[in-house]
């Protein structure tokens, strides 16, 4: 997948908000300790100020990997980013033991991901077979969308069995000039390919997945631990199997009937969930 080039305005709005930022220091895990037990003992609101100050850099990192993939404007991902992490700070227990940025990366992330879900209209033009033939065509017209009255594109969308607003979409996009990476945003400036986002993951963001990928599997191996041996069985056959059994066929190898393992089942998945429950997060 190509790289979303970053627009001008956007860039200028970005340096202005980095700079703005990067006035509060990072914090020590003592520090971020005691404003975190301010805020959860006392309600200190300028104690979660500092906690979200001293972590909306890590947010614009965040926010970069999923520009650099989605092509969404960044500070909209850097906003929705900074709502999760203000509810990882509301809901952050210090004494768990573990740093408000390991805790916080999952809010983070589900922020700007449900963000990506609700605009994703915005950018899958052309997945379709219809879509990518209307785009064929209107490059093949050269026309301009916004010339076309409403029957035109009425018309087209019946044509190519898409809806109106698709067909203004692609349109858009179509007449929206390409832009080349190696040219400088102003005369003698810097080239547009040298200030794209590197996707790749730094050092941090690859030792937090490797966290989060350990603390699942601590999660399964403690939840499956709360089970007896044929709850157990119902588990490993019925949900976590590449090919799920039916209840039917486990019934019969284990000597009870279909609805004795359907409540089985179903008080095996509850002992699970209220284990992860007792579990901290990562």
């Amino acid at each position: 997948m190509t790289r979303a080039v970053v627009p001008v305005d956007q860039l200028n709005e970005l340096e202005a908000y980095l700079a703005e930022i990067n006035r509060f220091p990072l914090l020590t895990q003592e520090e971020e300790f005691d404003l975190a037990v301010r805020f959860r003992d006392h309600a200190d609101l300028e104690a979660a100020h500092k906690l979200v100050s001293s972590y909306l850099r890590y947010v614009v990192r965040i926010a970069r990997e999923y520009h650099s993939y989605y092509g969404l404007r960044l500070m909209d991902l850097v906003q929705e980013g900074s709502i999760g992490l203000m509810q990882a700070v509301k809901r952050f227990d210090p004494d768990r033991g573990y740093r408000l940025a390991t805790y916080a990366l999952w809010w983070i992330r589900a922020a700007i991901q449900e963000f990506i879900l609700r605009s994703w209209s915005l950018v899958k033009i052309g997945t379709t077979a219809a879509q990518r033939k209307l785009i064929r065509h209107l490059r093949r017209a050269r026309g301009q969308i916004d010339q076309y009255d409403e029957q035109q594109i009425a018309n087209l969308a019946g044509s190519f069995g898409v809806d109106a607003r698709t067909v203004l979409e692609v349109g858009q996009r179509i007449a929206a000039p390409d832009a080349s990476l190696n040219c400088p945003l102003v005369e003698g400036g810097e080239d547009l390919q040298n200030l794209l986002v590197d996707s790749r993951p730094n050092q941090e963001l690859t030792l937090l997945a490797s966290e989060e990928a350990s603390w699942r599997q601590k999660v399964s191996r403690q939840a499956l631990a709360t089970l007896n041996p044929r709850e157990r069985l119902i588990i490993e056959k019925r949900i976590m199997a590449d090919a799920p059994v039916t209840l039917e066929w486990l019934g019969e190898q284990m000597g009870i009937s279909r609805e004795r393992v359907r409540q089985l089942e179903k008080r095996s998945l509850d002992k699970m969930r209220q284990a992860v429950g007792d579990m901290p997060p990562p």
